[in-house]
């Protein structure tokens, strides 16, 4: 006996009910969990939405994605120097004005490259296909990560179709996997490891994935079409070498673009060794050009 395979189908993520909201901020709904993909012989993936108790029309989103090396994380983290924020930057960012989509993806131990930015893509697409229910606004979405996800989020911006968003924020992000050998202090990083995390992420390690590794690097796929971006880096950061920032502002340089790179003294990853002023500063820069590029004159 055959069974029919379309049976056992799940249910079109754009038709499901939304979560109930709670409330973790005067003003704030929280629709936590909402299902916006369901990848075969994967769990199916979630996403936070943040948004106003009220909101006078259709709000521009940001799309934070979370860091942890592709390993681990949780959607809705943006690193310990936030964690006693109260009210969160999420809820700030609502009160500001903005939609905030959390969303996960799969983790290397899922699934190697390029699953990651496929479910990015697939969460842009659910948030366009929801904009009504949710009060959105796609046409003026901004992707922001932080480590692996600001790796993530510059990825996506620059492989989907111009237009898809309309800026790019990244914290320490890597963006040249071949280049990483050269960028960290020699000894310090083994490009033939197929146990590091890049390796886990191409499923192979960089030096005999080299292809994977080129087409997992943001600074491959610069283009003309890339969206601004807004690139902030610790110059101490051990994890991820500054320089790697250096190069995606260099390669947006070289195809005509004037992005912002700003190189924080004493950063470490996850702004460790930075001032709780620097930090705060670090949050304001992003906002102020969620603002600028889903403003009505996106300068």
């Amino acid at each position: 006996m055959t069974f029919p395979l379309h049976l056992l189908a799940p249910p079109d993520p754009a038709a499901l009910p939304l979560p109930h909201p709670a409330h973790p901020a005067d003003g704030v709904r929280l629709l936590r969990g909402a299902v916006y993909a369901v990848p075969e012989g994967s769990r199916p993936l979630t996403v936070d939405l943040w948004l106003p108790q009220d909101a006078a029309g259709p709000l521009p989103v940001v799309v934070f994605v979370h860091g942890g090396a592709w390993r681990t994380g949780l959607r809705d983290d943006l690193g310990p120097r936030f964690r006693h924020w109260n009210p969160g930057p999420f809820a700030r960012l609502v009160r500001a004005g903005f939609a905030v989509a959390c969303p996960d993806y799969r983790l290397s131990g899922e699934a190697p490259h390029p699953a990651q930015t496929d479910d990015l893509a697939a969460c842009l697409t659910w948030l366009r296909t929801r904009a009504a229910d949710l009060g959105l606004d796609t046409a003026r979405t901004v992707l922001w990560g932080e480590s692996a996800g600001g790796h993530l989020a510059a990825l996506t911006a620059l492989t989907r179709s111009a237009g898809t968003v309309v800026g790019c924020v990244t914290w320490y992000a890597p963006t040249d996997l071949p280049a990483l050998a050269e960028d960290h202090p020699e000894g310090a990083y083994d490009p033939h490891d197929p146990a590091g995390f890049e390796a886990l992420l191409l499923g192979g390690a960089p030096a005999e994935r080299t292809d994977a590794a080129r087409d997992a690097s943001p600074v491959t796929h610069v283009g003309p079409q890339a969206p601004p971006f807004l690139i902030l880096h610790g110059t101490d950061d051990a994890l991820v070498p500054a320089r790697q920032s250096v190069r995606l502002a260099e390669a947006l340089r070289a195809a005509g673009h004037d992005p912002g790179l700003r190189l924080l003294d004493g950063g470490d990853h996850l702004w460790v060794g930075l001032t709780d002023t620097d930090v705060e500063d670090c949050f304001t820069r992003t906002v102020d050009f969620v603002r600028r590029r889903t403003g009505d004159d996106r300068t």
